[in-house]
């Protein structure tokens, strides 16, 4: 696993300073939807298209109208002690440059309702932070950001940042790495070709990337995600807008205890009218059964 070394990357940096896609179909009027990337329309490149740089922040949307969804990552708190970064969605015009899209979506920050949400959500991406460019070459996608990116904050602040990056740009599934730039200076402290598994740290106990956090979650609801959790068992519940318990299902990783599984369950549930719910997912207490390592959000229930 790459790392970066705590008292260089403070230094250097203040010195110096697309899963698998599926169609995502409309975002609903309340909230956004629930999958896990983009469909990209066979008429347009991917984002790992050969045709060189492929997004810039002058990057326009389709004059012809239409809309794209994209997902941005940010953390989202815990009230046990289990914060990590969630998948959020954006509708934006229709465009080409999906990767630049992602990058502007996750440099804008939360909304006011994630900002606003028990728990609150946040970013560690510094104030100013501004996308200046995007390349991609046999899979490594290398972006390029301005010197506030590296300004402020701890050691942690400035993985979490990272971590923010790669999660969003690595939703592509033509990106499978990422190489960092500070106004166009490649800098050493940052490994090349940092990948998802290099921030598992980043992560609560249990990470849900599909649904998406406010995403709607259509019956059957399909979750897909990674835990780390004793003997890979956990539990996901879906909850009506009054807290009762629709679905209730035990999910095995595919390794747990020390190891970080993958999971993809379906549930299926039952509301009769659609409605704000709350997907939660939890370890039981080994003691007691009671639950532990809580993430929860809510989802938009549909008949």
């Amino acid at each position: 696993m790459n790392r970066i070394h705590s008292a260089a990357v403070v230094a250097l940096l203040v010195a110096a300073c697309v899963p698998s896609t599926g169609d995502l179909g409309n975002v609903a009027t309340p909230p956004p939807t629930d999958e896990p990337s983009i469909a990209l329309p066979s008429d347009e490149p991917t984002p790992g298209d050969s045709a060189g740089p492929i997004a810039t922040p002058g990057s326009s949307g389709d004059p012809s109208g239409g809309t794209t969804t994209i997902r941005a990552y940010f953390f989202l708190g815990s009230f046990t002690d289990n914060a990590g970064l969630v998948p959020v969605l954006r509708e934006v015009p229709k465009t080409k440059a999906v990767g630049a899209a992602a990058m502007n979506a996750l440099l804008a920050g939360p909304n006011d309702d994630e900002l606003g949400a028990r728990p609150a959500m946040y970013t560690d991406v510094p104030d100013g932070t501004r996308f200046l460019g995007l390349t991609i070459e046999a899979g490594r996608a290398t972006v390029n950001v301005s010197k506030e990116f590296g300004s402020g904050g701890s050691s942690a602040s400035i993985r979490g940042r990272t971590a923010q990056v790669v999660y969003t740009l690595t939703q592509f599934p033509s990106i499978t790495s990422v190489s960092f730039q500070l106004d166009g200076l490649s800098l050493l402290i940052f490994a090349p070709g940092l990948t998802r598994d290099d921030y598992a740290d980043q992560l609560p106990r249990i990470f849900v990337d599909r649904p998406a956090w406010g995403g709607v979650l259509a019956s059957p609801g399909r979750f897909t995600g990674t835990a780390d959790v004793f003997e890979a068992r956990f539990r996901l519940q879906i909850l009506d807008g009054g807290g009762r318990t629709l679905a209730d299902k035990p999910v095995n990783a595919t390794c747990g205890s020390g190891c970080r599984g993958t999971f993809d369950v379906t549930v299926p549930y039952t509301v009769s009218t659609a409605g704000w719910g709350t997907l939660r997912v939890f370890e039981p207490s080994a003691r007691d059964g009671s639950p532990t390592s809580v993430t929860e959000y809510p989802v938009w229930l549909t008949p």
